[in-house]
């Protein structure tokens, strides 16, 4: 399923229609080059979360809770371990918890990802500085019917 943007407004208004989907344990990883939208896409996650804190990158803290909201919001951002370590962190006690996880750089936690989560990647368009496609993409039965009750919602 994919969605077209075209600014940081329409980015927030899509992840704020997936939020009203998301419950406890869900993991959400998000793919694609600097810039391209992933933490817009979480600040509109966190919104509709009803978190009412300043959603920022987590790239030197790795991790950012938000727990002031319907259900508390876990973004993660694993860049930095590209070199390893991501089991040193202790992710699954995030991904078995009471909140949502968001990942930015998945591939760098790749052996400490659960089975089942929702990916969503980022596509700048060349020609359109500020579009981006969001491509949404099921692992798992739980994110295959978040991702059929969204499409009934377009």
């Amino acid at each position: 399923m994919d969605f077209i943007s075209h600014d940081a407004q329409e980015t927030q208004e899509i992840a704020l229609q997936v939020s009203k989907y998301l419950q406890a344990g869900d993991v959400i990883l998000l793919q694609g080059e600097l810039g391209a939208g992933k933490t817009t896409f979480t600040k509109g996650l966190a919104l509709g979360l009803g978190i009412k804190s300043n959603v920022k990158s987590p790239t030197f803290t790795l991790i950012r809770e938000y727990t002031n909201g319907r259900l508390p919001l876990y973004h993660m951002d694993v860049y930095r371990l590209e070199d390893g370590g991501a089991s040193d962190l202790g992710l699954e006690e995030y991904f078995d918890g009471d909140g949502v996880c968001v990942v930015e750089w998945p591939q760098f936690a790749a052996e400490d990802l659960p089975k089942e989560y929702l990916v969503v990647t980022f596509s700048k368009n060349a020609d359109r500085y500020d579009e981006r496609t969001l491509s949404f993409e099921a692992h798992g039965s739980r994110y295959s019917d978040l991702l059929d009750s969204l499409s009934k919602k377009q």
